[in-house]
């Protein structure tokens, strides 16, 4: 009879810790590919004074985090690299409104290691291969692209773009010199070793980059989640957004 009982408790002690969450103090982010060093050091700083928490972070193109995530990918926060994959999944009721906010400015550029010279946007087509992210699902290549036919570059370009996955497999493509230049944003050529800077895209070719940050639904009661959103838009956040070149008004 006694074994019975012990067998028994054994068994329903097994069955709550299988099915308990694997980790009480683990946040899922989903962040655009250009916010890597800014969240990987934010988030290294907050696991310091809150070392409960660990992050499991999600880096890529802002089109293809918005799938996971209306797949069912875990996910407690997401930052996109434009208000368009945002605004996209606030419509299927999968982020939570009150909870979004604008968590950093950018600007696109243009950069590479060609021996040509290049320095305004009539210059690229002297060139021959040019990289931009697939504008269905990478906000870059959308703003390029944007940029490519308010210049009226369209045809002349024609042929020449190279599609990449994300923001830095442009830069990594400019970088090994398999293209002439990149679209990439500012803070993503700052990152370059080989690749430079050649010319900032004129605003008034492309919207405004912007970086919204919201919760998933799913996290919005989650008290955990709410303090590193809330920190997020702190000061110390502010302070390394602007060390790795993003802007804030």
């Amino acid at each position: 009879m006694l074994q019975s009982i012990r067998r028994s408790a054994i068994l329903l002690l097994l069955f709550l810790l299988t099915s308990a969450p694997a980790m009480a103090g683990e946040l899922n982010l989903s962040v655009a590919a250009s916010m890597k060093e800014v969240i990987n050091e934010l988030t290294g700083n907050y696991e310091k004074t809150h070392p409960g928490i660990t992050f499991v972070k999600n880096f890529g193109a802002s089109g293809a985090l918005a799938g996971q995530i209306e797949n069912g990918a875990p996910a407690d926060l997401f930052i996109a690299a434009n208000s368009e994959w945002m605004d996209y999944l606030k419509g299927k009721n999968l982020v939570d409104r009150k909870s979004k906010k604008t968590f950093a400015y950018n600007t696109l550029v243009f950069a590479g290691s060609t021996g040509k010279k290049v320095t305004s946007m009539r210059d690229l087509v002297k060139l021959d291969k040019i990289a931009i992210g697939s504008p269905k699902s990478v906000p870059a290549g959308e703003y390029a692209t944007t940029a490519i036919r308010n210049a009226g570059l369209e045809q002349q370009v024609q042929g020449k773009l190279v599609m990449a996955k994300d923001v830095r497999e442009c830069l990594m493509y400019a970088e090994l010199g398999e293209v002439d230049g990149s679209f990439v944003y500012r803070t993503d050529a700052l990152q370059g070793k080989k690749a430079k800077l050649l010319f900032t895209v004129p605003q008034k070719l492309y919207p405004r980059v912007v970086y919204p940050m919201a919760l998933t639904v799913k996290a919005a009661t989650n008290r955990e989640a709410q303090s590193f959103h809330a920190y997020l838009q702190g000061s110390e956040a502010k302070s390394v957004l602007k060390k790795y070149g993003f802007v804030l008004k």
